[in-house]
């Protein structure tokens, strides 16, 4: 009996104590996680980049791995998880690793010699490396040894060589490099990235408003693969044949052979390669990323809309530019002499965005044939706005129309006609007005006068900078209008033809929402705006059809394109044009930056600017002096002299291959030196 009690109470404080040790180490496993895991085939091979498939399971049901993520899994697995997390999985376009240095080691100069572990990130922590460029590649091939593939290997120029049939995109390779020398790439990764200071970018690549890999097509060139030199222009710009013939060519000026002798013909060996394309009648095309089946509107037919149509197909979606007039091109079509652009050639390049898979719909113009809740009814995700500036409105002959592109927003320059346009002009009873300097005054007596009530005028310079004296702001608050400085729009709400309510961003990052009925914008231009159903807007969640959602109105938001990172933000900020593109090469840029910043609000990613991102007045290693290159006189374009002709006859394939092969190959630092005992140098 004693021993019969002493085992049994000896069981019983046991039992308490594992009763007590399982409330207190108690781990909650997720069931989610549970059921992923189990989908899983447990192969552990760390093709997705995490240790195991446990960690995979992990990270998808919390968001940061999607569906797909399993590289052993097939189509069959990815729907059984997709159906787990309750989400559907649209087709994915791979990600290939993808180097981004251009001299090995042995043929860039060494800072000095290291004798430590034969690991790039140990070298790396001495110093920065072994090379003179500050982010080039260290060449011990850390990468090669994480993949777990055998995708990669260390080629004869020292530099490592991506395996593309073997590769799954995992990225341990990119995650094991210290100075982001080899990337993942996709089709949709190259259009939405910005470059920054640790990228190896070449003085002209950073110069060029597209950032067009000029020193790769320029390089094609040289070998004699012309198709090739088409697919890497067009990666960055729709219009090289355009371009070609009147870009301002700031790439030249940043030309690192200015130091010898001249800059590269860099823009007549981008018309010759595209001229090439042309002649053959062989439409050459960039990649497409996968179809997304998502509807995208486009207002404006000219060299900014045309482009974030371009890039919105080559994401997979299906734009379609509404256009006002009878063609497009905008101000390329009649603001240029046809002896600097034939309209053949231009139209030659449009013919291109069409074969893209881009739709386009001309006569209709936003704000009378169709509006922004009508196409978002439409069953359009996202509506883009490039509809261009004043001139352009002069250009189609609509140049004393008052237009009302966006619910309850004007330009200026309509209300100097105020008395002549009050009845073309809806002033609601809160109205913002978005700069305009000593003019402020004259649109705030003209809003009164046409019944409003609150006004607010908000300028993007602090008030140290404010664009109007003392007097005119005294003026200002004497009319009872609110200023506030350092401030930028962020976005506007409204439902259907109504605006409804502002958000405005101050100095210190701190977003106000005010309301709006009438928004009164100072440039001479509307803003590039993106507008999506609202959030809010039941009718858009509830399943409904658009046939279903005909006749109700639809309530949309207003959200700026992201821009190049400035000290401010908002609408009319100088990260934002004020007034048309300087050129065509920039309006191509924002076109691409709209498409961008389309695709990631449909996805809900945040708009952002990655850090570091280059910009005009970044700090960036750079050579002011080169040594050992020969002197090459420049290619000199031949002229027509024939009347009504085009003013120049671009290069022979002979001068085109010629002057390619005097392009430096630079990289960062690094350029091609003529002696053929020391082919690299740098300064």
């Amino acid at each position: 009996m004693t021993a019969f009690l002493m085992m049994g109470g000896l069981g019983l404080l046991i039992g308490i104590g594992l009763a007590a040790a399982s409330k207190i180490f108690y781990v909650y496993v997720d069931p989610l996680v549970m059921s992923i895991d189990d989908a899983l085939p447990g192969a552990n091979c760390g093709g997705c980049g995490l240790p195991g498939c446990s960690s995979n399971a992990e990270a998808i049901a919390v968001g940061k791995a999607g569906p797909d993520s399993c590289v052993a899994g097939g189509e069959d697995l990815t729907a059984a998880i997709a159906e787990l997390m309750g989400v559907t999985v649209e087709a994915k376009e791979a990600d290939i690793a993808r180097p981004g240095c251009t001299y090995s080691v042995e043929k860039a100069e060494v800072k000095y010699l290291y004798d430590g572990l034969n690991d790039c990130r140990a070298a790396s922590l001495l110093n920065g490396g072994m090379k003179e460029c500050k982010i080039g590649c260290l060449g011990l091939g850390t990468c090669v040894k994480a993949c777990k593939f055998g995708a990669l290997e260390i080629g004869s120029e020292g530099l490592p060589i991506v395996d593309q049939d073997k590769c799954t995109g995992c990225g341990a390779c990119e995650k094991s490099c210290p100075k982001n020398i080899i990337n993942l790439s996709s089709v949709t990764r190259r259009i939405i990235r910005e470059y920054t200071i640790e990228d190896c970018t070449t003085p002209c690549q950073r110069s060029c408003p597209a950032g067009i890999n000029i020193s790769e097509y320029i390089s094609q060139i040289a070998k004699g693969d012309f198709h090739k030199a088409v697919q890497v222009i067009k990666e960055r710009n729709p219009f090289p044949t355009v371009i070609g013939r009147i870009c301002p060519r700031p790439c030249e000026f940043e030309c690192r052979r200015k130091y010898v002798d001249e800059p590269v013909a860099i823009n007549f060996l981008k018309r010759f390669a595209a001229d090439y394309e042309r002649d053959n009648n062989e439409r050459i095309l960039p990649f497409k990323a996968p179809a997304t089946g998502r509807k995208i509107a486009v207002v404006g037919g000219g060299v900014e809309g045309l482009s974030a149509a371009f890039f919105s197909a080559r994401l997979g979606h299906e734009p379609t530019i509404f256009e006002a007039s009878s063609q497009l091109g905008g101000l390329l079509r009649n603001a240029i002499a046809s002896n600097r652009l034939p309209q053949d050639i231009l139209d030659w390049d449009i013919e291109g965005v069409f074969e893209m898979g881009v739709n386009v719909e001309t006569g209709k113009a936003l704000g009378k044939d169709v509006s922004i809740d009508s196409l978002l009814g439409e069953g359009f995700e996202a509506v883009f706005i490039a509809s261009g500036g004043w001139d352009n409105r002069l250009a189609r002959g609509a140049g004393s129309e008052v237009e009302e592109l966006i619910p309850g927003t004007y330009l200026l320059i309509d209300f100097m006609g105020a008395d002549k346009n009050s009845g073309k002009i809806k002033c609601g009873k809160d109205v913002v007005i978005a700069g305009g300097g000593e003019l402020t005054l004259d649109v705030i007596k003209s809003c009164k006068q046409l019944g409003a009530e609150k006004i607010n005028v908000l300028f993007n310079e602090n008030i140290e900078n404010t664009p109007v004296d003392e007097s005119t702001i005294k003026n200002i608050e004497s009319e009872g209008a609110v200023i506030v400085y350092g401030a930028g729009i962020s976005r506007i709400t409204g439902e259907g033809g109504d605006l409804s309510e502002l958000e405005y961003t101050v100095s210190t990052g701190e977003r106000k929402t005010i309301p709006a009925n009438t928004l009164v914008i100072a440039s001479g231009r509307f803003p590039e705006l993106i507008f999506l159903k609202n959030e809010s807007d039941e009718s858009g969640e509830s399943g409904e059809s658009d046939e279903m959602l005909s006749g109700k109105t639809i309530k949309w938001v207003g959200v700026e394109s992201c821009k190049s990172p400035v000290d401010d933000s908002g609408l009319l900020s100088k990260g934002g044009p004020l007034t048309d593109f300087s050129a065509a090469i920039k309006a191509i840029s924002a076109g691409r930056k709209g498409a961008a910043s389309l695709h990631q609000l449909l996805y809900g990613i945040e708009l952002y600017n990655p850090d570091q991102v280059i910009r005009s007045q970044t700090i960036i290693q750079n050579v002011d002096q080169i040594f050992g290159v020969m002197d090459i006189p420049r290619e000199i374009m031949p002229l027509n002299y024939i009347n009504d002709s085009e003013l120049e006859q671009g290069f022979t394939k002979k001068q085109a291959k010629k002057e390619a092969e005097r392009c430096l190959e630079c990289g960062l630092v690094c350029y091609k030196h003529s002696d053929d005992t020391l082919q690299y140098k740098i300064a």
